[in-house]
């Protein structure tokens, strides 16, 4: 094993690395999961760094983890992750509560001039000038014992990023901007952001904005079932029903076994399984109008004169965004835009610092009180 790797597969070996962790401000996290062929991701590997180690636990050969559960929530420490909200998932799952605080390095190189969702490779990359491999990024990594490659390739995910964060922070600070990373923080640190209700399912479900009501409220009686029997079985939900299947289903509304099978993709299903699928169809079918599903309502878009206003804006915040070395993804879409336009008390874009940074302007732009020019090729604010 090469020099530098710790791999920690015993209660007291964990529980000695968290004692010296929590001694710092921050640390880096990762982890490595396998979901292909489960209903919720498995964790198979949990990466933590300092800045004076980097160690690999192993969740296969631990029966407590309490040492690390109270360390993610630690006060004191911070937890930083790079596209945190699949960690964080699968954290939540094993350890029983969700880290924080927590920093997010994706989402705060938004606010440093990178694209919104840099990959951590590019952010490595540009920040500290380290190529990182790509050789083991289809491990799988419930497989024992693990490679020395494998251990490497994993632990580059906190042994860099620990090394960045304070870099970010502290840029993130002269500018001001360290609160505006904590606020887009906010809703990752909520449970329901990662519990979905099966009653709720339906929502993900591909298409079912093409149904009538009456045919939504089958669709959500129909992917709760599939997501309660797919989660008793662990396994993914499209091996209980595809959504292409539950949405043909939803539309016919079938009330016998025979129109039921009449649906191509339901071959696979027992019959215990199909009685079930037909009573949540039922339920569907006898939901109170009332309580039925309200249909989205579709994504705002201009027209008319409304449409130039909006090229105005969106010319705006592209320069505003450009100037503040923001992402514009990051602050709002053109949707977002038309809906500010028609009801800008309702919109998010007027509050903190997507105000502080956009808002004010759009404000001044929409009442007549700011113009836009052109000057050497560029868009200038007059």
């Amino acid at each position: 094993m090469p020099r530098g790797i710790m791999i920690i597969s015993t209660e007291s070996e964990l529980s000695a690395f968290c004692e010296r962790a929590a001694a710092y401000p921050a640390v880096a996290v990762d982890t490595e999961f396998l979901r292909e062929r489960t209903f919720h991701p498995h964790l198979c590997l949990i990466q933590v760094a300092t800045p004076d180690e980097s160690v690999a636990i192993d969740p296969l050969a631990l029966g407590d983890m309490a040492p690390l559960a109270s360390l993610m929530a630690n006060q004191r420490v911070t937890k930083v992750f790079h596209a945190c909200t699949q960690d964080m998932e699968v954290l939540l799952r094993a350890l029983g509560e969700l880290p924080r605080p927590i920093f997010d390095t994706q989402v705060a190189a938004a606010f440093l001039g990178e694209r919104l969702q840099v990959a951590y490779s590019g952010l490595v990359q540009s920040c500290l000038g380290v190529t990182l491999p790509k050789s083991e990024s289809l491990t799988d990594w419930s497989a024992r014992p693990l490679t020395p490659e494998q251990l490497e390739y994993a632990l580059d995910d906190v042994r860099y990023l620990i090394r960045v964060y304070p870099l970010m922070r502290d840029r993130l600070e002269e500018l001001g901007r360290l609160g505006w990373v904590a606020s887009e923080m906010e809703p990752l640190l909520e449970r329901s952001h990662y519990e979905l209700d099966p009653r709720e399912a339906y929502r993900r479900v591909k298409r079912v904005n093409s149904l009538t009501r009456r045919q939504m409220g089958v669709a959500r009686e129909l992917a709760a079932w599939r997501d309660r029997r797919a989660e008793r079985r662990d396994i993914p939900r499209k091996w209980i029903m595809s959504d292409e299947v539950l949405v043909a289903l939803a539309k016919r509304a079938p009330q016998t076994v025979e129109d039921f099978r009449s649906v191509r993709g339901t071959e696979q299903l027992s019959v215990g399984d199909v009685d079930a699928a037909l009573l949540a169809v039922a339920h569907g079918r006898s939901c109170p109008a009332a309580r039925l599903p309200q249909l989205p309502h579709p994504k705002k878009t201009a027209s008319g004169d409304m449409e130039s206003v909006c090229d105005l804006m969106y010319a705006l915040l592209r320069l505003v965004a450009e100037r503040a070395g923001v992402a514009t993804a990051m602050i709002a879409s053109r949707e977002d835009l038309v809906a500010y336009a028609d009801h800008p008390e309702e919109s998010a874009l007027r509050e903190g610092w997507r105000f502080e940074l956009v808002g004010t302007r759009l404000d001044d732009l929409l009442s007549g009180n700011m113009g836009l020019t052109v000057v050497d090729g560029r868009v200038e604010i007059l």
